[in-house]
């Protein structure tokens, strides 16, 4: 357990690990006032909120924009660039009213800066993954097809200060899926003059808490307080530090030696450890998030349901979740984890109630049935994150597939090439995680769609988009529920997925960061947190 001592022990922790750990930074950023140091587990390829696709980067990024609701200490939507809206009876028009606000550079943020931001989102030439979070928006997939210009999309700005949204369906999850990077505004007088590398260092502005002070990639990102913030008094961080902490073990003895403040993810190999000596600093809790496997259909045999239903059967879920990871996580045989808002659950691999053995059986005779066996394997790969983690999780999946005639290559790659290896197709079998957007059954049946820029298998079944497209029509919330209930047994029956576990939150965080509260969506924005080091 933590006790006062530790604190006081730090500087001989650090100076004795100082010649067998490598520093956060081997070229520590300038500390001014209040400091967090947050180990963030991934490098982030880009802070356009248009073009990042990680927890990581939404991190960052979250820090630095507000759209039209943000999140409270508990990640919950309030006010953000938006003091106050309005909303028609049948639900289908949305009226925002905009703060008075500036960018980081002194330029007023205006309505204008949304309808910009917006269309660019769904224009196709942008080719943002998250252009479906506005396909709700009238005419919204129509512009990201390519059949209409982004300007015949349904938002306008009457004037400077009002920003009016009209749907096509209702959508009472509008305001917490407006905390999201992805309708973060931007800042059409930078975008316009600089183009792509707006985001560039002595380019970006921010409407936000904070602003970007220094980006050595690999190495570390520095944010310092943006004295432009509409709420900048209440903000008691002067300096966040992200590190791209990759190497989890790595970052725990950081963490140890006082280096890091936070760290998302925490080993899981050292959880039993974690548990007997620092359990203070542990923040593990139900997250809206689940952790699945992918064979992309696009690539034979992958296209054969009876290899993708041979593929989930062998999968071990228990195993991975209990002897692997060992933080408390279900094992998943559904695509939405329970704890969902409006939907009814029940759900489930129809093999649920099989043992592991008969599962075995079965998958070894529809292997047998596709041409596969004993005398003749299938050759294939899976793609993982360099995490030691999922390292150790996919060398169990290759001895669960070994059994079933599949032999797997391993291919590691780190965070940023692996998640655009999966956007463009570029795999057979691999290891994915999906973090929701807003609390709704549609954030993870969605990303099935066919035309989903995150449905990676390429599954595409017309039937299971008009179901989709049937529950967003309903306003009643039971029968919504129960069409996407019946959306998502038909994936299931599909085998789009192979869900593996359903995630739980991974942080370590120092007693002394004030502040911090743990959520279903882990987010905890460094606006809210202080710091008390005694």
């Amino acid at each position: 357990m933590l006790r006062a001592r530790t604190f006081w022990m730090a500087a001989l922790w650090m100076a004795t690990l100082a010649a067998v750990l490598p520093a956060c930074s081997s070229s520590t950023p300038a500390q001014h006032g209040m400091v967090l140091n947050r180990g963030n587990g991934g490098e982030p390829k880009t802070l356009d909120p248009q073009q990042i696709d990680g927890t990581w980067e939404s991190n960052i990024v979250g820090d630095m924009l507000i759209g039209l609701t943000t999140d409270d200490p508990e990640a919950k939507p309030i006010p953000g660039a938006a003091l106050s809206w309005e909303t028609s009876a049948d639900g289908k028009t949305w009226t925002f009213h905009i703060r008075p606000h500036l960018w980081s550079d002194g330029v007023p943020v205006t309505a204008h800066d949304f309808v910009f931001a917006w269309q660019h989102l769904l224009d196709p030439r942008t080719a943002s993954a998250y252009a479906y979070n506005l396909w709700l928006v009238k005419n919204g997939q129509q512009i990201s097809a390519g059949n209409l210009p982004p300007t015949a999309l349904g938002v306008s700005a009457p004037d400077d200060k009002t920003f009016v949204v009209a749907l096509e369906h209702p959508a009472p999850y509008l305001l917490e899926l407006l905390t999201h990077h992805s309708t973060f505004p931007l800042p059409k007088h930078v975008v316009e003059k600089y183009g792509a590398q707006w985001t560039q260092p002595g380019h970006i502005v921010s409407n936000g808490p904070y602003m970007l002070k220094d980006w050595r990639p690999n190495d570390h990102l520095t944010l310092i307080k943006n004295p432009k913030f509409y709420d900048a008094k209440t903000v008691r961080i002067d300096t966040v530090n992200f590190y791209p902490t990759t190497d989890t073990q790595a970052a725990l003895k950081q963490f140890r030696a006082g280096a890091l403040d936070t760290q998302n993810p925490l080993p899981a190999l050292e959880i039993d450890w974690m548990r007997a000596h620092i359990p203070d600093a542990l923040q593990i809790k139900p997250y809206l998030g689940i952790a699945y496997m992918v064979a992309n259909s696009s690539h034979k045999p992958f296209d054969d349901v009876r290899i993708r239903e041979a593929i989930d059967l062998a999968v071990n879920r228990e195993m991975i979740a209990q002897r692997i990871y060992k933080l408390g996580e279900p094992a998943a045989y559904s695509i939405v984890p329970s704890g969902v808002a409006n939907y009814p659950g029940g759900t489930a691999l129809r093999f649920k109630t099989l043992s592991y053995d008969q599962r075995i059986e079965r998958a070894q005779a529809l292997m047998t049935a596709a041409g596969y066996g004993p005398s003749r394997h299938l050759q294939t790969t899976y793609s993982a994150t360099t995490d030691n983690d999922n390292k150790r999780a996919a060398a169990a999946i290759q001895s669960m597939l070994r059994a079933i005639y599949i032999d797997v290559e391993i291919v590691s790659s780190d965070i940023q090439i692996h998640f655009a290896n999966l956007q463009s197709g570029n795999f057979d079998l691999a290891g994915a995680a999906w973090i929701a957007d807003f609390n709704d059954a549609s954030n993870f049946l969605d990303l099935l769609r066919g035309d989903s820029g995150k449905n990676y298998g390429r599954y595409n079944r017309p039937a299971y988009d008009a179901l989709l497209d049937k529950a967003q029509q309903q306003a009643d919330a039971k029968a919504r529920g129960e069409i996407l209930k019946q959306a998502e047994q038909m994936a299931l029956d599909d085998y789009a997925w192979i869900p593996v576990r359903y995630l739980v939150t991974r942080d370590l965080v120092q007693p002394y960061v004030k502040g911090w509260k743990p959520n279903l969506r882990n987010f905890n924005r460094t606006r809210w947190l202080w710091v008390e080091k005694h």
